[in-house]
């Protein structure tokens, strides 16, 4: 007799096969007999009274009728933002049932062509025939492919343009859409296997030539499902909004509201200015303005905009591009603070002590015009006694007082003791044709810093503001690593000859000694990538959950609402808290904000984590566009990771991360340590781990997959030996394992 199945396998086998679903079907399937078949009817009971399934008659179903447990796809939400669904295979005459989808709290984010197994309740509605409560998702959509087509006697094939990935797709003759060989293509799966164990799949888009200039960026924006173009009528909104009027908002047009960006911003969403504090209560204090570009006013709830930016979630940026939130309208006009022109924002006034602490803050929704647009370069050579006929102006009455109050924020940072990782951020030039020019490592200055400073503390008074008022909002929220992170990173730090003490409370000030120690030392920035591999995700939660790495209670994003979306919420909450404006309910939180506030931040937060992977796979393409040309080149670099399968550089003059594959180290066989992440060859004892000064050679790049493949030259200055690998006899002897050195601090 075949073993009873799980309550999970039945709705499995339900989602996969939606027209056999009676209890003959089911046992026929799992080949129940006899006596197995009253356990099963009791399982369906159970199910049924735990509300995942509901009893049909035995007679046929009507193929014009929906099954109550149905699977389902998922289509675009309408203009107020419902979500709607439809019958993953429809056979009735008619057309199609239109589904509305009624969310739980608990439910996942879905997107449009995820499938769903779902509860259908028949409902008279004039825009819907069926109500949908999900069971749960089966997939995220058709399974896509983006890669280069190779033609074919029989179709073609599909070459995928992961780097992880290395299996093929056919192309049915027929399913081409006429593209030709070699071009780049996206594809979606349209059936199981084929030949040969391949997934078969038809062309979808053709986007020309892999080996342009400007298909770098257009293969992330595709192979993650980036939405590149607005529909019309987000189009149309954002070409209808008009400049502000004052009104009744607060007039801070006399304020020196100066923006400060990097030298090729897209946009400037904030500005600020500061001013020693002239309450006799605070002595030696300091008043902070912060202005943030009021963009509420013009994303108004359930709107084309708003449906778009909350699909969106954030920008998106690239070497040669943007794919903003927001149409261009108002991410680079209206909502962005340019120099010389009226302004909607919202602004918060601060106060701090001498000592940089908080003792008061109010917002205003305000009308503002910014005196200056600065970049940090140019803000620093002011501060450092080389200003220009731009800053000159405003280097006593401006730039002074706000480095004043930064200085005074920096004394209350370091007792706070938030995590101190200052990574250098690699900067990628093109020329107008799009091709990469050269590779950099962008300055870290203090005029960064002090606007980092400023946003954090305008981000806080915003939370604290919006839970003192009870109003709801989104939260960023960065929990404490688990202890197998930190023991992971205890390894690599004992390893590389430092420590990280067992048995207390973590704290960020922990993580800083060991950051402090590492600093002087050729492995800073080994122990400060460890460190942040240790670290959990960020992300967005309507509960409050704290900020480990900024050691923060309470912190939301207030700062950039024309890039990302959960500001634009907390915006929303801020004029709904205040009552501003005559009807605070067109542009502040609408009851489906609140009722949506969890599935908000679950699809938000994925949007952030794909526009990142997007970010940095363009970022390794390019860098491997950069170095396709120094083949056999030798190159200086650091190893970064260590696998089973081989050793991960980092090279020194680029930051680009290459593989050396452990197949090419040799013929002797290398032992792989986890815990210490240490290569050992068992017949020479070498040791290849974490922070070893090694040599490299480049072999292969592919700018198509952003790929490096390296050979190993030479190990803590000390060439290494390959030998080919084949038959032979190994090595005599063993070598001794001996222990790595600890790097000792530069002076």
């Amino acid at each position: 007799m075949s073993s009873l199945p799980t309550k999970a396998d039945i709705l499995q086998w339900i989602s996969d096969n939606p027209a056999l679903t009676s209890k003959r079907d089911i046992a026929k399937a799992f080949g129940l007999k006899g006596a197995a078949r009253v356990d099963l009817k009791r399982l369906l009971k159970e199910l049924e009274g735990e509300g995942h399934l509901t009893r049909r008659k035995r007679s046929h179903d009507d193929p014009n009728r929906l099954p109550p447990v149905s699977v389902l796809r998922v289509l675009g939400p309408d203009r107020d933002g419902d979500l709607f669904l439809a019958p993953q295979d429809w056979q009735g005459d008619g057309p199609e049932p239109r589904i509305l989808f009624l969310p739980a709290k608990d439910d996942p984010a879905l997107a449009e062509g995820d499938r769903v197994l779902a509860r259908l309740t028949q409902v008279d509605a004039p825009d819907h025939g069926f109500e949908a409560r999900l069971i749960r998702r089966l997939s995220t959509g058709p399974r896509r492919v983006l890669g280069v087509f190779r033609t074919g006697s029989e179709g073609g094939r599909i070459l995928p343009v992961d780097k992880g990935s290395d299996r093929e797709w056919l192309v049915p003759s027929g399913l081409a859409e006429g593209a030709r060989d070699g071009e780049l293509v996206e594809a979606e799966q349209t059936g199981p296997k084929g030949r040969m164990g391949l997934p078969r799949a038809r062309i979808v888009t053709r986007l020309g030539d892999p080996g342009a200039a400007k298909a770098v960026s257009l293969i992330a924006i595709h192979q993650h499902g980036l939405r590149d173009d607005f529909p019309d009528a987000a189009i149309a909104e954002a070409e209808a909004a008009r400049p502000p009027e004052l009104g009744d908002r607060t007039d801070l047009r006399d304020l020196p509201l100066i923006t400060i960006d990097p030298s090729d911003a897209r946009d400037h969403d904030d500005a600020c200015c500061a001013a020693p504090d002239d309450d006799p209560k605070n002595p030696g204090g300091h008043v902070i303005w912060v202005a943030i570009a009021d963009v509420a006013a013009y994303v108004r709830p359930g709107s084309a905009l708003d449906r778009e930016a909350r699909e969106r979630g954030n920008s998106t940026y690239f070497p040669d591009r943007v794919v903003p939130m927001l149409p261009d309208a108002l991410s680079g006009d209206l909502c962005s603070l340019h120099e010389g022109v009226n302004r909607a924002c919202i602004a918060v006034r601060m106060q701090i002590t001498a000592e940089g602490e908080k003792v008061g803050h109010r917002f205003v929704r305000g009308l503002m015009r910014s005196p200056a647009s600065l970049h940090y370069e140019e803000v620093q050579q002011a501060i450092d006694g080389s200003p220009t006929s731009r800053t000159m102006p405003y280097l006593e009455d401006v730039l002074r007082p706000l480095y004043a109050a930064y200085r005074a924020l920096g004394r209350a940072r370091a007792r706070r003791q938030p995590l101190d990782l200052d990574l250098p951020e690699r900067r990628i030039v093109l020329s107008d044709a799009g091709e990469v020019t050269s590779v950099a490592f962008r300055d870290r200055l203090d005029a960064h810093r002090l606007i980092e400073e400023f946003m954090i503390l305008a981000n806080v008074a915003a939370a604290e503001t919006l839970a003192a008022k009870r109003t709801p909002l989104l939260y960023r929220v960065h929990e404490e690593p688990g202890p197998e992170k930190i023991e992971s990173l205890r390894e690599t730090a004992r390893a590389s000859g430092f420590s990280l003490p067992k048995g207390q409370v973590l704290q960020t000030a922990t993580l800083n000694r060991l950051l402090h120690d590492a600093a002087d030392t050729e492995l800073s920035e080994l122990i400060s990538m460890s460190t942040l591999r240790a670290m959990t995700q960020a992300y967005y939660s309507p509960d409050n959950l704290g900020h480990f790495g900024l050691a923060l209670g309470r912190y939301a994003h207030f700062t950039s609402p024309i890039r990302r979306y959960a500001d634009l919420i907390v915006h929303r909450a801020l004029i709904t808290a205040h009552g501003w404006g005559p009807d605070p309910a067109a542009d502040g939180l609408s009851e489906w904000d609140v009722e949506h506030l969890e599935a908000t931040a679950k699809q938000i937060s994925e949007s952030e984590r794909r526009s990142m992977m997007a970010e940095r796979d363009t970022n390794d393409r390019y860098l491997a566009a950069f170095l396709a040309d120094k083949i056999g080149a030798e190159f200086e670099g650091r190893i970064s990771g260590v696998q089973a399968f081989g050793v991960f550089v980092r090279l020194d003059e680029t930051g680009a991360d290459g593989l050396i594959p452990v197949q090419s180290l040799g013929r002797e066989y290398f032992r792989y340590d986890r815990d210490s992440q240490v290569l050992t060859g068992t017949d020479t004892g070498t040791e290849i781990g974490l922070g070893q000064r090694v040599t490299v050679r480049l072999a292969e790049a592919v700018p198509v997959t952003g790929g490096l493949v390296l050979e190993l030259r030479s190990i803590e200055g000390e060439a290494r030996k390959v030998e080919p690998r084949g038959r032979g006899k190994p090595a005599k002897g063993r070598g001794k394992r001996k222990p790595r050195k600890a790097p000792g601090r530069r002076r």
